[in-house]
């Protein structure tokens, strides 16, 4: 259980470092909405992504947040790093940081799957909380 804790919270701090502090602190930069206007999306979406992936990364690493909340966040950062890798699929072509949202993705699954796996060993209501 030691080693699941482990890698469940290597995993969830990354992508709450990744989704959630990194664009807090650079979504206003010129290079993010660069960015943003280079795949064909309105300035807005950025704003609106930014929001949500902040929302998002808080429930994720806060125990006390519901597990159904948690759901949707695994949902939401899922549904945006397939976007992003189709986005810049074609919009780019494939390169190597076409692929760097699979990486992403590939962590967010490392996470949910370790946050499934340590729900199951804790019964009861507070399972959320245990970890």
């Amino acid at each position: 259980m030691k080693k699941a804790k482990i890698i469940y919270w290597s995993a969830t701090t990354f992508i709450f470092l990744f989704e959630g502090v990194m664009p807090a602190l650079t979504s206003h930069t010129e290079l993010a909405a660069e960015g943003t206007r280079h795949l064909g999306f309105p300035d807005y979406f950025r704003i609106e992504l930014t929001v949500f992936k902040i929302l998002g990364a808080i429930a994720l690493i806060l125990p006390m947040v519901p597990a159904r909340f948690k759901e949707w966040a695994y949902v939401g950062f899922g549904i945006n790093m397939i976007s992003a890798f189709i986005g810049h699929w074609v919009v780019d072509g494939l390169n190597a940081e076409t692929f760097f949202p699979l990486v992403i993705f590939g962590i967010l699954a490392l996470s949910y799957h370790y946050y499934h796996r340590l729900r199951k060993q804790v019964p009861g209501p507070q399972a959320s909380y245990a970890f």
